[in-house]
């Protein structure tokens, strides 16, 4: 674990960051007057097709979402705040196949009989993933998965980790369902080595106007402790403008299933996604 590499992997997200943020289009000119319901109708068609793109973690949508993440019930009292950086960027290979770089950083706030604040460790995933679903009906995608010890003391595996990462899902009508799977494999010499499977089935249903409710598990198997991590969270999300710039607003709960001894039992979820389409 060297410095030069921490240094690399939290450049990366950054890049990942400001390739999403680069997407925003340069000021037009003001466009001739239409009638209003017909601009309103435009607007609410434009919301369904980002929620839908939303729903698909490989997508061409460019995406910024800031993820808000409250949880209690620890030890002691204790409980936890998490603001995830989660900056999607698609790139096109050729006409057939798109890699979608997805970034998740961490910055945690935990507090109960010691307040800890700092960042923790980045996972970054790469999809390789067809342009056109199969003939099923079915989108795809599969890559390696990395795990950066960027975090502080209290947040960090202390580690780097490597392994596989895949999702699959298909879209019906209003519905999206499908699940995402990665294992990391980590190695290092102060703590036990990662070995961790991460599952996370989801459905989601578009009500329109932008509208989307979601449910997911973000299981978690620690295979060296031989411990499940279990939240199930229930979210709504919404589809709008934030003056010039689209966005989706999310908010909802989660319980915890199973986790290790000393919590936590419940959390909350909210924040916001900016949106770049193309």
């Amino acid at each position: 674990m060297t410095t030069k590499l921490k240094c690399l992997f939290f450049a990366l997200s950054l890049y990942s960051t400001s390739v999403a943020l680069s997407a925003v289009p340069a000021k037009a000119e003001a466009p001739v007057a239409a009638d209003t319901s017909t601009v309103a109708a435009m607007g609410a068609i434009e919301a369904d097709e980002l929620a839908k793109k939303l729903s698909n973690p490989v997508s061409s949508l460019i995406s910024v979402p800031f993820q808000l993440n409250f949880d209690d019930g620890y030890a002691g009292g204790g409980s936890r705040w998490t603001m995830n950086i989660q900056p999607v960027a698609p790139f096109s290979l050729n006409a057939k196949w798109n890699v979608i770089s997805r970034t998740i950083l961490p910055v945690i706030t935990q507090g109960g009989n010691k307040r800890n604040s700092g960042l923790g460790d980045i996972v970054q995933s790469f999809f390789f993933s067809p342009k056109a679903p199969t003939g099923s009906g079915w989108i795809w995608g599969a890559g390696p998965v990395f795990l950066a010890p960027t975090g502080a003391d209290a947040f960090t595996v202390d580690q780097w980790g490597i392994g596989p990462t895949a999702v699959a899902l298909k879209q019906v009508g209003p519905w999206t369902y499908g699940a995402l799977v990665n294992h990391i494999w980590g190695s290092g010499d102060t703590r036990p080595d990662v070995n961790a499977t991460f599952l996370q089935p989801f459905v989601a249903k578009a009500l329109g106007q932008g509208v989307t409710l979601t449910a997911n598990l973000e299981s978690t198997y620690d295979w060296t402790g031989e411990q499940w991590t279990i939240p199930l969270n229930v979210l709504a999300s919404k589809v709008t403008k934030l003056g010039s710039t689209m966005v989706s607003v999310f908010g909802g709960a989660r319980v915890y299933l199973d986790a290790p001894d000393g919590g936590p039992d419940w959390g909350l979820r909210m924040g916001l996604t900016l949106l770049y389409p193309k």
